[in-house]
């Protein structure tokens, strides 16, 4: 899995059920004008002073992504997720007041590195430390503000393997036996080389899902059949132990509200929310780290130099001329992609056209390189400090995953007492 994506926003204790990013920016167009102006300001002169204006609740949203430390990030991590999450972070969690419930709905974001991940094929234990924390670092050093958004090591909060644990002991075996993925990868690494964890790490999904009682998952295609499975798992989990006056008796003795323990939820299928990067060796192909030709990728950290040559070697074709869209011509599409998602401003299609459309492929890519280098120096620069000053990277961290233990542990704790361990004294 080389990224996950959820909005964690359950309709049950503090927590209220999710809005999705267009209708959020609907409610907030449809209410800023009014709604936020009531919320700071008291607009009623007929009331008497002493009365205060009507107590909004505060219901909370949160946000989870992360993406797998293996090997380096490259464009495609960047351009596809880590951006799309700075976006997010800056522009779209303002507080939404839904005047009609009293509600003021916030949002809180979580950026975790999923290292737990990571470890499901054979790994080198050094490689993983550091890729670790120049994951973080590049996800701070790419604009992800930790006086906005929590960054935190998925194995910094030991409830997502805990609860992994739990769900493997609920799950039958012959649900995670359908898992397409589980059967490409054991294909082509061979049985012998697979470990359990690459069988049994949609469960560990499941649980970094649950966890935050998402109720609406975004997610490709690709990941929906691991959604479905958590679905799967929330209901057999209720079924099993959540259900009677046994179930409501331990959660009155360990002072919890009998709620269902996880929320089930829905699938929001997504297109790519930023640009969607295709290998340089092959435009069929989406850009990997897993990929054994470096020279197929162009990593976040690369030297100007290693990305002149990776774009002078890239694939091409024998069209004259570069065009869009053209199914005959992936490499074209996706280089003049690449060339569009680093512009310093935003530029149609058509006006990357009428700037290098004419351009034979010779010509077009120094100019693709220069293009790159300049939009991640800033990037590199900004990663190159955060790495030097690694006191303020743990404590990032460290204030990370406080922060994502505090809700994690509640959930944990809730499927602990409907499965009818014995509290901790």
């Amino acid at each position: 899995m080389a990224a996950i994506s959820l909005l964690a926003m359950a309709s049950k204790g503090p927590l209220v059920a999710s809005f999705s990013l267009a209708t959020r920016r609907a409610a907030v167009s449809a209410s800023s004008s009014t709604s936020m102006t009531k919320l700071f300001m008291s607009t009623d002169t007929d009331a008497a002073p002493s009365e205060a204006p009507p107590q909004l609740k505060t219901r909370t949203r949160r946000i989870l992504s992360g993406v797998q430390p293996t090997g380096s990030l490259h464009l495609g991590n960047y351009l596809g997720a880590i951006r799309q999450w700075v976006n997010f972070q800056d522009e779209e969690c303002e507080p939404v007041i839904d005047e009609e419930k009293g509600l003021k709905i916030v949002t809180e974001n979580y950026f975790c590195v999923v290292d737990l991940h990571a470890i499901t094929m054979p790994h080198d234990p050094t490689e993983l430390e550091e890729s670790t924390l120049a994951s973080a670092a590049l996800y701070l050093a790419a604009g992800i503000d930790p006086a906005k958004s929590k960054v935190f090591v998925q194995s910094h909060v030991p409830a997502h393997s805990e609860l992994s644990w739990l769900l493997n002991c609920a799950t039958p075996m012959n649900w995670l036996e359908r898992m397409i993925q589980y059967k490409d990868k054991s294909s082509k690494a061979g049985a012998e080389s697979v470990g359990v964890g690459l069988f049994t790490y949609p469960i560990l999904m499941a649980a970094d899902i649950l966890l935050y009682q998402a109720d609406r998952v975004p997610v490709g295609e690709d990941q929906r059949q691991h959604l479905e499975l958590a679905r799967d798992i929330v209901r057999r989990f209720t079924d099993l132990y959540n259900k009677g006056g046994a179930f409501k008796k331990r959660c009155k003795k360990a002072g919890i509200p009998s709620f269902n323990t996880f929320t089930e939820p829905e699938a929001m299928i997504v297109k790519e929310g930023g640009a969607r990067v295709m290998s340089l060796s092959d435009g069929t192909n989406k850009m990997s780290k897993s990929e054994p030709n470096d020279n197929s990728r162009i990593n976040v950290l690369d030297p100007p130099k290693v990305i002149r040559n990776k774009i002078k070697k890239c694939k091409t074709d024998e069209f004259v001329g570069l065009e869009w869209g053209n199914p005959d011509r992936p490499e074209s599409t996706n280089l003049l992609t690449i060339y569009s998602a680093v512009q310093p401003k935003p530029k149609t299609k058509e006006e990357i056209l009428a700037e290098v459309g004419h351009m034979s492929w010779g010509e077009f890519k120094p100019v693709l390189a220069d293009a790159i280098i300049a939009h991640l120096e800033p990037i590199q620069t900004r990663y190159k400090e955060i790495r030097e000053d690694e006191t303020y990277l743990k404590e990032v961290l460290k204030e990370g995953s406080d922060s994502a233990n505090e809700i994690a542990s509640k959930t944990l704790n809730s499927a602990k007492v409907a499965m009818g361990f014995v509290a901790r004294a």
